[in-house]
């Protein structure tokens, strides 16, 4: 990852949402980047493409400064070679650190579409430093071997021991599968709903990401499951 800046603050208060001039330009390179478009771009392209993630880059960063006055705020910008750009920042305060990342196409959508894109992008960081220590982001698997065990150790098991704590009353399926497109993926759903849409899929890749992001993996799989039962609540 290469590295821009510094400065930040604490808790959540409203902030100015004003997005980058050049989103419109944004929108369509971070389109490009998850669904791997494989025209070559010219070298105008990719100096509009950088401007662009550099305006978000500096546009999250400027929120965090705000939203966070009291620390030093400093981020990273990398690239996924699935997922596209990535973002990661870090608090620091009397020693301490805590480091979130995000990918740019979720901070896209985020600003565009929730009602309070600055409260969501701060509860992150708010959560992390209730921990009295340092959360920096976790160290990188170093070869294929180890990001395996990672996955199946770790993430694999713990994903399905929360979305499972989450729908106690309810029978929760989790597997793993092959996905002719994506690779292996996590599936979650629920075996008793037989009528439309019962299970969720994600690349295991995809939730390595999240959890070397400092992210919590199973959150995507939990908020999936609910908008299932909800759905199927509403339809009966």
């Amino acid at each position: 990852m290469s590295t821009p800046n510094e400065a930040g603050e604490q808790p959540i208060k409203d902030a100015a949402q004003e997005q980058p001039e050049n989103q419109d330009s944004l929108n369509a390179e971070s389109g490009q980047a998850v669904s791997g478009q494989e025209e070559q771009p010219t070298e105008e392209q990719l100096r509009q493409q950088n401007e662009a993630i550099f305006a978000w880059y500096n546009h999250v960063e400027a929120v965090l400064k705000e939203q966070f006055a009291d620390y030093e705020v400093e981020g990273q910008v990398g690239q996924h070679p699935g997922f596209g750009p990535l973002f990661a920042y870090t608090l620091r305060l009397d020693g301490n650190s805590w480091s979130c990342g995000f990918f740019l196409n979720e901070l896209v959508h985020t600003f565009q579409n929730k009602e309070n894109p600055v409260q969501w992008l701060s509860s992150f960081f708010v959560d992390l430093i209730r921990s009295p220590e340092s959360r920096p982001l976790p160290a990188v698997p170093q070869t294929e071997e180890d990001a395996k065990n990672l996955i199946d150790q770790y993430i694999v098991p713990y994903c399905a021991d929360t979305v499972r704590s989450e729908f106690p009353e309810e029978q929760v399926y989790v597997d793993l599968e092959l996905h002719p497109e994506a690779g292996p993926v996590l599936e979650v759903g629920f075996p008793a709903i037989k009528e439309g849409n019962n299970t969720f899929a994600l690349p295991l890749q995809f939730l390595l990401t999240l959890h070397l992001l400092n992210r919590d993996p199973a959150d995507p799989l939990v908020q999936a499951l609910f908008r299932i039962h909800e759905e199927h609540k509403q339809q009966v």
